[in-house]
């Protein structure tokens, strides 16, 4: 900047300078610290809509975890499922997400060029459910045979129905597989139509029970506990983001850890969190999902032995083998690099030490 020479100006005009740097100065003053202070900016997509289950990542921002780590994190639904989150996370729009982890392990294997990583597991046991009447005669897999399934074809637990059939000895053509629209496959239920759909566990059987059916007419067959060895949804980044801000997203799994056990220890409070970006939500319906997702999804045996976030390596490998049932690999030897556990926080910050309320 080029100097002054305040003995040329009038006394006025030197005046005039004097307020107008002051202002400058005061101005800098306030907008300085902002800037410094501004963190690191994530851009967070989730693979539905806002529900009870997404509970921790809202949560994580009410509390201010988040930005105590630093980072400055807005959150974003999505209608189209897994691969609509996947692929923001390829288009490098979003830094992190979270998305089906058998989704990511097919999108990496068909687009080897964009090696999205999975960093922390959400559901140790995937929602891949089938949701039947018990007045159809429907309480155990094999029953299945004989009936009507109702299964939306870009249903991601029915794209694990024929594993689920294999490892339960279910003979697939003694099912009739009545391809329905997501929109009409809990009324079909409801209505008698079908005898059984495909589904996420807590998304459908509390649809059902608000539609009217009877808990007790319901039984929930979750695959992962009759032989299904997938994991599911996985908190994800995008490559770019992976190698350029690591300790970004290092916080980021620190402060979700954090938001996670105030979930599992006060659900009822941590749902008011989902309650205030959803404004069509019910507290008793979302607060319903969530308990159902910690008991069956989130707080396995596994988890309580070997805390959250993490794999098995045998497990895993257990679980390409069936993946490979349904998909055909074209590199199944890399398909375990889609997880990579150097992201997690230490062991004694992911251990379980608390359970859910009721």
């Amino acid at each position: 900047m080029a100097m002054v020479d305040l003995t040329r100006l009038t006394r006025s005009r030197a005046l005039a300078l004097f307020a107008a740097l002051s202002r400058l100065t005061v101005f800098a003053a306030l907008v300085w610290p902002v800037a410094a202070e501004a963190g690191t900016a994530i851009h967070f997509t989730l693979d539905r809509k806002i529900d009870g289950p997404a509970a921790p990542f809202f949560l994580a921002i009410d509390k201010g975890y988040f930005k105590a780590e630093g980072l400055d994190v807005t959150i974003d639904a999505a209608t189209g499922g897994p691969l609509e989150a996947i692929d923001r996370l390829a288009t490098g729009v979003y830094e992190m997400g979270v998305a089906d982890i058998n989704f990511l392990i097919k999108y990496r294997d068909s687009n080897p060029g964009t090696p999205i990583k999975a960093l922390f597991v959400v559901f140790d046991k995937p929602p891949y459910a089938i949701i039947a009447r018990k007045s159809r005669g429907i309480v155990a897999p094999k029953d299945l045979a004989g009936k009507r399934l109702g299964a939306p074809s870009a249903d991601p637990a029915f794209a694990a129905w024929p594993i689920f059939a294999k490892v339960n000895g279910i003979d697939a053509a003694k099912v009739v597989i009545e391809n329905v629209g997501l929109p009409v496959r809990e009324p079909m239920l409801a209505a008698g139509e079908v005898d059984a759909i495909t589904g996420c566990s807590f998304t459908a059987y509390v649809d059902l029970k608000d539609r009217g059916v009877p808990p007790d007419d319901l039984v929930v067959l979750l695959m992962a506990d009759d032989g299904v060895e997938l994991y599911g949804d996985a908190i994800m980044a995008s490559p770019k983001f992976a190698q350029e801000k690591p300790e970004a997203a290092r916080a980021f799994l620190r402060a979700y850890v954090k938001a996670l056990k105030d979930t599992v220890r006060d659900p009822a409070r941590a749902v008011e969190s989902v309650l205030r970006r959803n404004d069509t939500a019910k507290k008793d319906t979302e607060l319903e999902r969530l308990r159902m997702a910690i008991r069956d999804n989130i707080v396995t045996r596994a988890v309580k032995a070997n805390g959250y976030g993490s794999v098995d390596p045998e497990r895993f490998e257990a679980a390409l083998d069936q993946l490979a049932l349904i998909y055909h690999f074209k590199a199944k030897d890399k398909a375990a690099a889609a997880f990579d556990p150097s992201f997690l926080p230490p062991a004694a910050e992911r251990r379980v030490s608390e359970t859910a309320s009721r």
